[in-house]
């Protein structure tokens, strides 16, 4: 079909700007399947996560909000610094917590 939009799997949660950082790479998130980590690398080499990605069996959308179905994502969630924010289709943007 010429126009459609490529439908994805998957909810994009971005927690940094990706204009900062020059090369990326995606992560899977340890056990929970379904939960990816894009990882960016800094022109000083330095590497941070740029954006989560969760997949659609794991979280829905309700009232503008990004609600956890799965425990996977709901740890993820609470790990944020802040509620997902949607932004439009499937991107949503929040605060990544600040590692101590």
């Amino acid at each position: 079909m010429r126009g459609a939009k490529k439908q994805s799997g998957f909810f994009y949660i971005e927690v940094r700007p990706k204009d900062e950082y020059k090369t990326f790479r995606t992560r899977d998130a340890g056990e929970q399947d379904g939960i990816e980590r894009v990882v960016g690398q800094r022109e000083d080499g330095s590497w941070d996560t740029v954006k989560w990605l969760v997949s659609k069996e794991m979280a829905h959308v309700e009232n503008g909000r990004l609600v956890a179905d799965h425990l996977g994502a709901k740890e993820l969630f609470n790990r944020l610094d802040s509620e997902p924010r949607h932004i439009e289709d499937n991107r949503f943007e929040a605060k990544d917590r600040v590692r101590d």
